[in-house]
């Protein structure tokens, strides 16, 4: 049995996207294979970073990546999750066969107030993604073939 493909996308790879390929490595072990890439790659999000080395997790060697280039390589997934808020006019997509998920969840880029406010939402949103990675391993770990 492989292990189950998943890519993460949202617009710029920087953080969302991050965070939650980071979350299911740790949640969905040797079962799942995660990757995540962006439309237009950017720098990582510093806050990001901070708040996922909260929780133990150190994203900061992670390289933004081009769904383009995942595609012209001929990866092949058994999920595509997009991680863009409702509204985004960018969220990539992912050609093929797959089952399509899509979580919304704000991007910490677009945060606004000063350090400590950004980082308490930014938190709130590495939290809600957790969450969510952890339902999405526990409803594929129960269903046969998934």
């Amino acid at each position: 049995m492989h292990a189950i493909r998943v890519l993460f996308l949202c617009v710029h790879n920087s953080a969302r996207s991050q965070m939650a390929e980071a979350f299911l490595r740790k949640h969905g072990g040797q079962a799942f294979l995660a990757e995540s890439a962006g439309l237009e790659p950017g720098p990582l999000n510093p806050l990001a970073i901070k708040v996922m080395q909260e929780v133990g997790i150190d994203i900061s060697g992670a390289t933004a990546r081009s769904v383009f280039e995942l595609f012209s390589q001929g990866r092949m997934y058994d999920h595509v999750v997009t991680v863009c808020a409702e509204g985004e006019a960018q969220c990539p997509l992912f050609p093929g066969v797959v089952r399509r998920h899509h979580w919304p969840f704000d991007d910490p880029a677009g945060l606004v107030g000063d350090e400590e406010q950004r980082l308490r939402a930014t938190r709130m949103i590495r939290d809600a993604i957790e969450a969510r990675v952890k339902e999405f391993v526990a409803s594929l770990r129960d269903t046969p073939g998934a």
